[in-house]
Formats: C-alpha cells, sequence, structure tokens
C-alpha cells in the first residue's frame, strides 16, 4: 500500500520495448529502489514492471520524467496538473517550453534533462 512518504516516480511515455529509453528508465529507477508507476499507451508487463494505461491517484507522484513528444503532451496537461508532481524532467526529445511554462506558473520544478544520465550520476 502506498504512503504519504514513498516518493513515487511517474514514467509517462513507458514502453515494454528494452530498446526504447523509456523502458531503460523504468528499469534503473527500480535498481534504485525507487518506487515506480509506469504510464503507458496499454495495460502490459513488461520486464520486471507493469505499464499501466490509466493515471495514478492524485498526490502521489513526486517526479514525472517524460518521453512523449510535445504533441502527443497536449491532451495530459490536466492530468498532470491534477498529479501536482514536485518535479517533471523533459527527456530529449520531449523538451515543451509551452508545458513547462504552465507546469512553473503552478510551481512545479522543470527540467530539460536525462533520466538516464541523471541516475547513473547520482545527480537524480
Amino acid at each position: 500500500m502506498r504512503t504519504k512518504t514513498e516518493k513515487w516516480m511517474l514514467v509517462l511515455g513507458a514502453s515494454s520495448r528494452p530498446e526504447r529509453y523509456s523502458n531503460q528508465a523504468c528499469k534503473l529507477l527500480l535498481e534504485h529502489n525507487f518506487h515506480l508507476y509506469a504510464l503507458g499507451a496499454k495495460d502490459e508487463q513488461a520486464d520486471g514492471f507493469a505499464i499501466h494505461q490509466a493515471w495514478p491517484k492524485t498526490g502521489e507522484v513526486d517526479t514525472l520524467t517524460m518521453y512523449l513528444n510535445p504533441d502527443r503532451q497536449k491532451q495530459f496537461y490536466a492530468n498532470i496538473l491534477s498529479l501536482n508532481p514536485r518535479r517533471v524532467i523533459f527527456n530529449p526529445g520531449s523538451e515543451n517550453p509551452e508545458c513547462q511554462a504552465t507546469l512553473e506558473e503552478k510551481g512545479i520544478l522543470c527540467e530539460e534533462a536525462c533520466t538516464l544520465v541523471l541516475l547513473h550520476t547520482g545527480q537524480f
């Protein structure tokens, strides 16, 4: 069961394909003992984690790490805002000034960075 003290990481654009960076990020987050919520296009099992199509409950996400291109993000702005994550990481290819400005207006920290690099270098 999730508690308020647990820090959940949401990977938006999660894939079950091992060659995808979102899949690698999910695995690395788990290796670093983070609580993972992988959100993808369909409910499925990946190697070592579940991918969900339904959004998590409000207030459970500390960090959302983005793996969707800006055009695909637009449909999720309201969902992201309703989660009120502490920060959103825009991975390479997902940079989105419009979304970033909207989130920052609500006090959400935004970073243009690579989750894999941050984890590998101890900067996450």
